[in-house]
């Protein structure tokens, strides 16, 4: 599978911004977390686009999780001395292909910054509604396959 867009999600800015998330936050930020990289694995499952999600971290280090195992789907924590806009501009910047990175954010300054740096921006409802479409897909999908898998069982029978 072929990866041509990078998607860098601003994640605390999503969070904040999803009304469903927000209000997860407030009970706990690691399930808010959770749920967002859940909502746009769907666009890196079903639609072959490479997903970053940044938080801003506490530590002394940026820390990489893949939840997936897949080096195309990752959560960055940043390291305390940066944010996660910084981390964001940065990997723009130093993208082979900045026109191919596409960052979710509502933070205006941080539109402005990826956007002359030659990336695309999303707003948070556009990503929710991008995220919305692949979750719907990828259930078709396997609604699809689940048919397929009954009818052969059913031939074996």
């Amino acid at each position: 599978m072929s990866f041509t867009r990078h998607l860098l999600v601003d994640g605390a800015n999503i969070v904040q911004a999803w009304p469903a998330l927000r209000a997860m936050g407030t009970r706990g930020r690691d399930a808010a977390r959770a749920q967002l990289v859940q909502h746009v694995s769907a666009i890196h499952d079903g639609e072959a686009v490479r997903v970053t999600v940044v938080f801003d971290g506490r530590g002394d280090e940026l820390v990489v999780v893949r939840p997936s195992a897949q080096v195309t789907l990752s959560v960055l924590h940043t390291p305390a001395t940066l944010t996660a806009d910084d981390v964001i501009e940065q990997l723009v910047a130093q993208s082979r292909d900045p026109a191919s990175c596409i960052v979710a954010t509502d933070d205006r300054a941080e539109q402005d910054t990826v956007t002359v740096a030659g990336a695309q921006t999303l707003s948070s409802r556009e990503l929710a509604a991008w995220a919305g479409r692949a979750e719907a897909r990828l259930g078709g999908k396997v609604e699809t396959l689940r048919r397929t898998n009954a009818a052969k069982w059913k031939k074996r029978s």
